[in-house]
């Protein structure tokens, strides 16, 4: 099923998030609570953004578990950044590979997705068929999710032409074109009635979008939370978010609660498109099947 973090907000470590939770990041990888398979040890990554250096995202990917990864134990305490992606992988399409290992970047764009297409290889060939030269050379992986990232910045290509960026409700049109689009090459294809899940999170290090969203919510969704607050902390190993504060100055979205503490944590309804804007107002609204 995978796991994921996202996260905005005033500049944090990367333990913070990853490490010293109860239920971080790194636990749900040997000890999922809310799916029914509690592992998630077929690779992990991580991307995140230091503006101050670059637009492009940094990116760690291995095909380890996170559970025993050196690399990730060592270096996330050294990572400061205020925009972090971060995803534990049960492979289901796609080989165990750094290619098919989640977030995946384009251009200044980061990705990462809980979920599937059933019957993905059915439908594969007329989806490429859709993407211009620069998205169809993209694509170095097998993953369905991949595909869907591909088609997702096809349709934000299309709306954007030479404009400038695109608000926040044009861009859940282009996600709502996205998994139009997937109905309906697997209604021609003849698994138009298998559910697809798409509980999906794309950031350019600045705003958050995502959905949780399923073909047929009401036979199959995937779990999705936020939190707000004035700053995630963790301290004798006690991690909550902190409340007050006039505005939100921390944005968490999460696949599991990564603290015990129920009020800190919203459910996103099903179906739901959540928009974390840069000055991290956090809005639902809800889209259609």
């Amino acid at each position: 099923m995978c796991r994921f973090i996202a996260y905005l907000g005033k500049p944090i470590m990367a333990d913070e998030l990853l490490l010293k939770p109860a239920n971080s990041l790194v636990h749900q990888s040997y000890h999922a609570g809310e799916m029914p398979e509690m592992l998630n040890g077929d690779g992990f990554g991580v991307g995140w953004y230091v503006h101050s250096i670059s637009k492009l995202p940094g990116l760690f990917r291995a095909i380890t578990p996170a559970w025993s990864n050196r690399n990730l134990h060592y270096n996330a305490p050294l990572i400061r950044t205020n925009c972090l992606f971060a995803h534990i992988r049960a492979a289901t399409e796609g080989a165990t590979t750094e290619d098919n290992t989640h977030p995946f970047s384009f251009g200044s764009f980061l990705m990462m997705h809980n979920g599937g297409i059933p019957k993905f290889q059915r439908i594969r060939r007329k989806l490429l068929a859709l993407l211009d030269d620069d998205v169809f050379n993209w694509i170095k992986g097998q993953t369905d999710s991949e595909h869907v990232f591909a088609l997702l910045m096809q349709k934000v290509k299309e709306m954007r032409g030479s404009g400038p960026r695109l608000d926040e409700d044009q861009i859940q049109q282009c996600f709502q074109r996205t998994f139009d689009v997937i109905q309906q090459l697997k209604l021609d294809a003849g698994t138009g009635d298998e559910v697809s899940n798409f509980n999906l999170m794309v950031t350019d290090g600045h705003r958050i979008f995502g959905t949780r969203y399923s073909s047929n919510p009401e036979k199959d969704t995937r779990t999705l939370y936020y939190s707000t607050g004035t700053g995630f902390e963790c301290r004798d190993g006690v991690c909550h978010m902190k409340g007050g504060g006039s505005k939100p100055e921390s944005v968490l979205i999460v696949s599991e609660k990564l603290t015990e503490n129920e009020n800190e944590w919203s459910p996103i309804p099903p179906n739901h498109f959540i928009s974390v804007e840069r000055d991290l107002q956090t809005r639902l609204s809800p889209m259609r099947h």
